[in-house]
């Protein structure tokens, strides 16, 4: 797919060394080894198209004045015939460049011809990437970090995809390990309080409303209550309603039985129905996985013991105090970890370091993204020194860092959801606010960056709702070409775009043409933010034109029809990058 801002960049480096190589055969400079130069789009567009400080760094090798190495470059240059139009010189010898009306007019076209396909590129060559995102844990709902983490790795994956990596989205279901044995104990705990006899005057007073069962019992489960549990369980409603459900179709099946085999029975039925929840929900949030790889099966492959067989064999771990540790310290890090308890139990890290082996060596991944909490920085450098260690490139493996998330209603900090009243999970949010709100404005920020979620501003529908202001401006122009084929002027299938010289015009198509190198940036960075921003500027960007430049009363029929391919030029860049970020593109608002 065309690239015309790279194309241009990479053709006006090819005319200053050509030129640059003429002032050599001529003697007008000496045959030296010149630095690196940079060619860049200045900020300030009165400044050019494009800069290069070509003059400036190679003043030293060439024992001359920038000044006069640019007169002397800008007088050799030939760009007859290129993108270019002219050079200036600027201050103590910038060099400045401005594209000629053909670009922007191939630029307009470029839209036009591609399409649906106009921003992509192939800067991945088809590797091969597996995002990892949410991985919640599956004993209970979505929280509000789940929810920014599926919109970023969602649309990161849709940014790798159009930037031409072959992109797979996973989650990693963590269905083995002390969540799931506390997942159990809470289960059994609920099921036996609802088999006394105040659970069963419980069951007999709510037996026609299982949520205020479960409400009742959850009030009375504090410390010397009836229902009274320990610290170390999970304590939400939610394991009551499945231990209640459970009741309800098995009675007192579970009651005499041991507690290991009572919480096995009461996992085996829960987790399913948590885990299909979850890809419940994220569906309604526009999500759908690739993958849903379970820890389970790491575990029934015993590849925890495999993969601590092989650091031991390999003399990265070592024991002590019957305990195995890494040796981490070999890594750089700190300080040595554990592998295997002396109780013969494995460390957390143990099944990741698996999983991520299986990622990048048993299905053969040319990298691997996970979306994690910020909380997670000192667990990277661990899980890359340990796959280092067995003989993996940790650098295929990359962590994208996520900052919480404040939300904010009426200036101040929210927790509970206005309907309700319970903590806001990724359902009860998806519940008060619009989908594509929720999408848009979690990448509205690096992920690195803490997040303050206005709840009032989401729903908004106003130009201060960015994602509003966004799809306002895609029905716009919707609307103008409605109107105006409702006048008898139809959208045009050719235009001379060189009439087109205004400069909002010209702001606008600019903007339209970088389009594929904002791909390129958001991909290389792993910042879907870059999208979000792109496209809100788009919106700005025809709004000014629209204000500043008449459509349907243009000076001539012929500029007329190319301000109005341009319209089309830019409701297609904005309906490909909503695509892109799974958001609706309404033709009408």
């Amino acid at each position: 797919m065309a690239d015309l801002i790279n194309a241009a960049s990479e053709q006006l480096r090819t005319l200053i060394n050509e030129a640059l190589g003429r002032l050599v055969a001529e003697k007008a400079i000496p045959a030296e080894p010149l630095p690196q130069y940079a060619v860049e789009i200045p900020a300030d567009k009165s400044h050019g198209d494009f800069a290069a400080n070509t003059a400036m760094v190679s003043a030293r090798a060439l024992k001359m004045p920038p000044r006069k190495i640019a007169e002397l470059i800008c007088g050799a240059i030939q760009l007859e015939g290129s993108m270019f139009d002219r050079c200036e010189i600027a201050g103590p010898g910038f060099m400045n460049f401005f594209l000629g009306r053909k670009w922007f007019a191939d630029a307009v076209q470029c839209v036009l011809d591609e399409k649906e396909n106009y921003g992509r590129i192939n800067y991945g060559q088809g590797k091969r990437v597996l995002v990892e995102f949410v991985s919640a844990n599956p004993t209970g709902p979505m929280h509000i970090g789940n929810a920014r983490g599926g919109a970023i790795g969602d649309c990161l994956a849709s940014v790798l995809d159009w930037a031409g990596f072959h992109a797979e989205r996973e989650f990693y279901v963590n269905d083995a390990g002390n969540q799931i044995e506390k997942f159990g104990k809470s289960l059994s705990l609920r099921y036996m309080q609802l088999c006394s006899d105040k659970g069963q005057q419980y069951i007999y007073d709510y037996r026609d409303d299982t949520e205020k069962l479960c409400a009742a019992i959850y009030a009375e489960s504090g410390e010397g209550q009836a229902f009274e549990m320990p610290e170390d369980v999970y304590l939400g409603t939610d394991i009551i309603e499945h231990a209640a459900n459970y009741y309800h179709d098995h009675v007192f099946e579970l009651k005499d039985v041991s507690e290991e085999e009572r919480s096995k029975a009461l996992v085996a039925y829960a987790l399913p129905l948590n885990v299909a929840g979850l890809e419940r929900d994220l569906k309604k949030y526009r999500i759908v996985y690739d993958n849903w790889f379970r820890e389970s099966t790491i575990h029934a492959k015993n590849e925890t013991k495999l993969v601590v067989d092989k650091l031991l064999e390999a003399g990265k771990a070592y024991e002590q105090d019957g305990a195995i540790w890494f040796r981490a310290t070999e890594y750089g890090l700190d300080k040595d970890f554990v592998l295997r308890r002396s109780n013969g139990l494995y460390t957390y890290i143990v099944p990741d370091i698996a999983y991520h082996y299986d990622k990048l060596v048993t299905r053969n991944f040319d990298k691997a993204i996970n979306i994690l909490g910020a909380d997670h920085h000192g667990y990277v450098p661990r899980l890359k020194a340990a796959l280092t260690a067995m003989g993996v490139d940790a650098g295929k493996l990359d962590a994208v860092l996520m900052q919480m998330v404040r939300l904010v209603r009426n200036g101040e900090t929210v927790k509970l959801s206005k309907r309700s009243g319970k903590a806001i999970t990724l359902v009860t949010l998806l519940d008060e606010i619009p989908i594509d709100a929720a999408r848009f404005f979690f990448n509205l920020r690096e992920a690195n960056s803490q997040f303050e979620f206005d709840l009032d501003l989401a729903v908004e529908k106003t130009s201060q709702n960015p994602v509003y202001y966004v799809q306002y401006a895609h029905a716009r122009i919707c609307s103008l070409l409605r109107n105006l084929e409702a006048e008898g002027i139809a959208v045009p299938e050719t235009a001379d775009f060189t009439l087109l010289t205004e400069p909002a015009e010209i702001e606008l198509i600019r903007h339209l043409a970088s389009l594929p190198e904002e791909v390129r940036l958001s991909a290389k960075n792993y910042d879907p933010s870059k999208m979000t921003r792109y496209v809100i500027e788009l919106a700005t960007f025809f709004h000014r034109f629209y204000d500043a430049c008449s459509v349907k009363n243009a000076e001539t029929p012929e500029l007329r029809d190319a301000r109005i391919l341009l319209s089309a030029a830019a409701r297609q860049a904005i309906r490909n990058v909503l695509t892109m970020l799974k958001i609706e593109q309404p033709e009408k608002m």
